[in-house]
């Protein structure tokens, strides 16, 4: 597989790594972009795989909650400038679509798409509508509903949107302390993206995948790599642990106070508010996360209008 330069500067910005080791990494994986990640991260020179691709697509993520609490509804709707984004017209699209879903409880996109906007319109011709009065293009890219004790979070004026799913008595589901603490769980995930609730939910290829990756690294280590088989097993064990404080929610620090982690917060607001709170799930969406950004080539353009 062929390679070009804005691959090197890909990796490189998804790595941290050097221009030079990012150029030996595709040469040695053929040009694979995954491969390469895991190659930079044996080899001790990449932090962490950050594989969710560059931010890069406009438009906005809502989060809300609806039924007293008891759905939650998240979308994105991308556009192709960050202007349409503080255009009244488009939130007030969004906000509506999210409680369409909430209400309606589409399959799909198509589905969604296909139901009343309002008393005229469908949301496939109200869209169209939108985009022939703003001037821009605009597609709705994905939703969830949740169902249970929910609690919402928007960061950034919808750069980053989060639902939080909770089992919770009635009791205190409907306090004021409750949805506090929600909202510090939902502003936890916003600022850290943990991947997965806590260890049981992490799948067992990536448990494995991690500890192949750990070994290489103890290995390519020249101070570790003469360690017993036996030594390099419980290096592996403790550095897993360490995985699971960065990559599960319920294990990460809190970050309101760190001498806690996230499970003991809620336990310890469950215990204050003498009932039950579990967190059972989450979503989190960011803003174009995965979509390839339009590149324009602005002399291009100018050369093209003088022509």
């Amino acid at each position: 597989m062929a390679f070009t330069a804005s691959d090197v500067k890909n990796l490189r910005e998804m790595t941290g790594c050097g221009m030079m080791d990012c150029k030996k990494a595709l040469v040695a994986t053929d040009g694979d972009m995954d491969k390469a990640v895991d190659f930079l991260r044996e080899k001790g020179l990449a932090a962490a795989a950050k594989k969710a691709g560059r931010i890069a697509a406009e438009g906005m993520v809502y989060a809300g909650v609806y039924n007293d609490g008891k759905i939650g509804v998240i979308i994105e709707v991308n556009s192709e400038t960050d202007f349409v984004a503080k255009n009244a017209q488009f939130q007030q699209f969004v906000k509506t679509l999210a409680g369409i879903v909430a209400e309606k409880s589409p399959a799909s996109v198509e589905e969604l798409t296909a139901m009343p906007y309002d008393d005229q319109f469908t949301v496939e011709q109200t869209l169209q509508n939108l985009i022939l009065v703003i001037g821009e293009n605009m597609k709705i890219r994905r939703f969830e509903r949740l169902e249970g004790n929910c609690v919402s979070y928007i960061h950034g004026g919808g750069r980053i949107g989060v639902i939080v799913n909770f089992d919770a008595d009635e009791a205190v589901a409907g306090t004021d302390k409750f949805i506090e603490a929600g909202k510090d769980v939902a502003m936890q995930l916003a600022a850290l993206n943990a991947p997965y609730l806590n260890k049981e939910s992490v799948p067992t290829e990536v448990l494995e995948k991690e500890k192949e990756i750990l070994i290489a690294q103890i290995q390519n280590d020249p101070k570790t790599a003469n360690k017993p088989q036996q030594i390099i097993e419980k290096m592996v064990d403790g550095r897993i642990g360490k995985y699971y404080t960065l990559n599960c929610l319920v294990d990460q620090a809190f970050v309101k106070n760190g001498d806690i982690t996230v499970g003991k917060y809620v336990a310890d607001t469950a215990k204050e508010l003498g009932g039950k709170m579990d967190i059972t799930g989450f979503v989190r969406f960011e803003k174009g996360e995965g979509l390839q950004k339009r590149e324009d080539d602005f002399a291009s353009e100018v050369a093209a209008m003088a022509k």
